[in-house]
C-alpha cells in the first residue's frame, strides 16, 4: 500500500513578499509501511499563519532559521488513513504539526484526537488550537485585564485579534479595535459587539491615527499589539499610569526586509512616564495549558458565545499565494486551506 503524495517544500528565502518561487511543488509515493505506533494521516485542513514568515529569518528568533530543502512547516487537521497504534484508528480525526503535505506518517505522539461532535474540526487549528492559546494566555497573564479597564486590539479581525477582543469583553473591559477597512471595522462592532472600532486605512499619519485612537479610548490600559509598525508608535503615547502592553506580532514588518526592519517605536520614554510593563508572548510558552484554556474555552464556542470566525482558500496549490494574503489583510479570523 502507498499515497500519492503532494507536498510544498521551502527552498529559497525571501527578501520582502513570500511568493511561489520561494517553494517548490513535488509529488511522490509515500510508503505504507507502518512501525509500531506510526499513524499516517491524510490533511484536510491546513493552516497558514504570520510566523511561518517569521521562521524565514535568515538570524535566530525565537527558532533557529526554517531550513531550506524541507516540507513547510504548519499546523493541520486530518483523517487517519492508516495505523499501527493502539491509539488511532482509520477515519479518526486528528491534529497534527504536520506541514505542507497531503500525507504524513507520524509517531501517535505527534497527534491530538479530535472529538468532530464536540467541535468543528477546524476549530484545532483556530480558537481551540495555537491562535486560542496566544490570545487566552497572552491577555489573562499578561494583560491582567480587570473590569472597566480600555483594552486595545490591532489586528482585531484577525484569528488572535478577534479572539483577544472577546475575550476581553468577557472580563469585563471595553474594547476597542484597530482593523483596516470598513468592512472589517464593521464586524467588530456589529458582530464582536465591541465598543469602538478604528480604521486605520482611513488615517494615512501617525498623528490622525493617534487623533482617532484617543477620540475613541480616552487613553490605554491594555494594548494587546499583533500589528506593530505605525499603528504601534500611534498608539504607544496614549498608554495610561501601569498600562500593560502585550507584544504579540509585527506583522507589519514580516512582509518586506525581515533582517533589517525599520526603527521601532519610540516608546521608551512613554514606558518611564507610566511606569509600564511590556512583555512579549509566545503560545509554545503556554503549550502545557492548554487543557486549561480549552476547558474554559470550548463551552463558550460551542454555546456560540464566542464567534470563530474563518476564511477558508480552497486547493493544496493555493497554499504559497494563501500565505502571502495574510499580509494583504484579506481574511477574518482565521485563515485556513482546505486540501
Amino acid at each position: 500500500m502507498s499515497f500519492q503524495n503532494r507536498q510544498w517544500f521551502y527552498v529559497k528565502r525571501p527578501d520582502a513578499r513570500v511568493g511561489d518561487e520561494h517553494y517548490e511543488l513535488r509529488e511522490s509515493e509515500l510508503d505504507g509501511t507502518l512501525a509500531a505506533n506510526e499513524v499516517i494521516i491524510r490533511a484536510r485542513i491546513i493552516s497558514v499563519d504570520p510566523y511561518i514568515r517569521i521562521q524565514q529569518h535568515e538570524r535566530n528568533t525565537y527558532d533557529v532559521p526554517h531550513p531550506l530543502g524541507i516540507v513547510q512547516r504548519a499546523g493541520a487537521v486530518g483523517e487517519v488513513v492508516a495505523s499501527n497504534s493502539p491509539l488511532f484508528k482509520e477515519g479518526d480525526w486528528v491534529s497534527a504539526y504536520s506541514g505542507w503535505q497531503l500525507y504524513a506518517k507520524c509517531h501517535h505522539s505527534e497527534l491530538t484526537k479530535l472529538d468532530p461532535a464536540a467541535a468543528p474540526v477546524s476549530t484545532a487549528l483556530g480558537v481551540l488550537g495555537m491562535p486560542g492559546r496566544t490570545a487566552w494566555f497572552g491577555l489573562t497573564e499578561a494583560g491582567k485585564p480587570r473590569p472597566g479597564d480600555t483594552l486595545v486590539v490591532s489586528g482585531a479581525a484577525g484569528a488572535v485579534g478577534s479572539l483577544v477582543a472577546q475575550f476581553g469583553k468577557r472580563a469585563g473591559c471595553r474594547v476597542i479595535g484597530i482593523a483596516g477597512g470598513a468592512a472589517k471595522c464593521a464586524f467588530l462592532t456589529d458582530t464582536l459587539k465591541l465598543d469602538g472600532a478604528v480604521d486605520y486605512r482611513a488615517h494615512p499619519t501617525v498623528e490622525g491615527l493617534r487623533a482617532a485612537i484617543e477620540q475613541a479610548t480616552g487613553g490605554v490600559d491594555i494594548y494587546f499589539d499583533n500589528v506593530g509598525g505605525m499603528v504601534t508608535d500611534a498608539v504607544i503615547p496614549l498608554i495610561k499610569l501601569r498600562a500593560r502592553i502585550i507584544i504579540c506580532g509585527a506583522i507589519a514588518q514580516y512582509d518586506g526586509g525581515l533582517d533589517t526592519p525599520d526603527l521601532a517605536p519610540r516608546f521608551l520614554q512613554h514606558m518611564l512616564f507610566k511606569r509600564a510593563t511590556i512583555q512579549g508572548i509566545l503560545a509554545r510558552d503556554f503549550t502545557s495549558r492548554m487543557d486549561e484554556m480549552v476547558k474554559t474555552v470550548a463551552p463558550w464556542v460551542k454555546s456560540g458565545e464566542i464567534v470563530s470566525q474563518e476564511t477558508y482558500v480552497d486547493g493544496f496549490d493555493q497554499l504559497p499565494a494563501a500565505l502571502n494574503s495574510l499580509f494583504e489583510g484579506k481574511n477574518l479570523g482565521k485563515l485556513l486551506v482546505r486540501v
